[in-house]
């Protein structure tokens, strides 16, 4: 099962969720840190780098020997990334989504693709766990081909989680697709069930399963419970506001190894999202 955890916005507990389910999973699994303009997983496993590798992405490059400045490469761009006033056309490489179309409208033959290097993907072997993470370039606008980069590791048939960017941008949409289960996270307050509501709006667009983890209860009121009950979304665990997970977090520590007794709580959040996926799963035919 490929399991999405994700959030309306930042804050929440979602790290904090995909690390310790990670490790309650154990053996095998994958965990996949697609918040590539903040990766924060590895401050939670400690671990060896064993490979990286850097991600480029493909943009024009102008012959101007060969152009004619006729300004179809221009025409064709919906995201002004190359521009034509009668001459050889300006390039935007930031603006650039490397669809390559350019290139194939080009009737001069006079553009070709070069790499531009966007960030790096890592791999980090912590116990059991295999961490893959991205870090996005300081400076680069763009964040979904590199989340993509970071997905291509996924192997089907293995477990995996991906630990999602904040928020219901491009980013989390790339993340999201392909799962097989999204868990949004959220808090008991007002901006907590602002920001689920706008979450469950995206997962349901792409058509997804989904459930939701209620962290930090106690510090709030029930307004996410009722919303949660009138929408008939599944409330899959909730973890209370306790000063020692604080405290845990603080300090880089997994909550299932600083205080085992919590183990248990993970445990039956993995079994209830198996059994909410199938169960969903054959409700929609699939």
């Amino acid at each position: 099962m490929i399991l999405a955890v994700a959030s309306g916005k930042g804050g929440t507990g979602k790290t904090t969720v995909a690390v310790n389910l990670a490790r309650t999973l154990g053996s095998g699994v994958r965990l996949l840190d697609c918040d590539v303009e903040e990766p924060n997983n590895h401050l939670f496993l400690q671990g060896e780098r064993v490979a990286e590798e850097a991600v480029t992405l493909p943009v024009p490059e102008v012959d101007a020997s060969l152009c004619d400045g006729c300004g179809e490469c221009g025409r064709f761009c919906e995201y002004n990334a190359i521009v034509s006033f009668g001459a050889a056309p300006l390039v935007f490489p930031e603006l650039c989504h490397g669809c390559g179309g350019c290139t194939m409208v080009c009737p001069r033959k006079a553009i070709r693709e070069v790499g531009r290097r966007i960030g790096v993907v890592e791999t980090i072997q912590a116990d059991s766990i295999t961490l893959i993470q991205g870090r996005l370039d300081v400076g680069v606008a763009m964040a979904p081909p590199l989340i993509r980069a970071v997905k291509a590791r996924l192997t089907r048939g293995t477990r995996a989680i991906l630990d999602a960017p904040p928020g219901t941008s491009c980013p989390v949409v790339t993340t999201l697709r392909g799962s097989d289960f999204v868990l949004l996270v959220t808090e008991p307050t007002p901006f907590g069930l602002h920001d689920l509501e706008l979450a469950v709006l995206m997962v349901r667009e792409l058509g997804m399963p989904f459930g939701v983890v209620i962290n930090r209860v106690g510090i709030g009121d029930d307004r996410v419970h009722r919303f949660c009950a009138r929408e008939e979304i599944p409330v899959l665990q909730e973890i209370p506001d306790d000063r020692r997970i604080a405290e845990a977090y603080s300090r880089g520590n997994l909550i299932v190894d600083a205080l085992p007794q919590y183990r248990g709580l993970f445990e039956d959040l993995i079994e209830r999202i198996m059994k909410t996926g199938s169960r969903r799963s054959q409700d929609t035919g699939g």
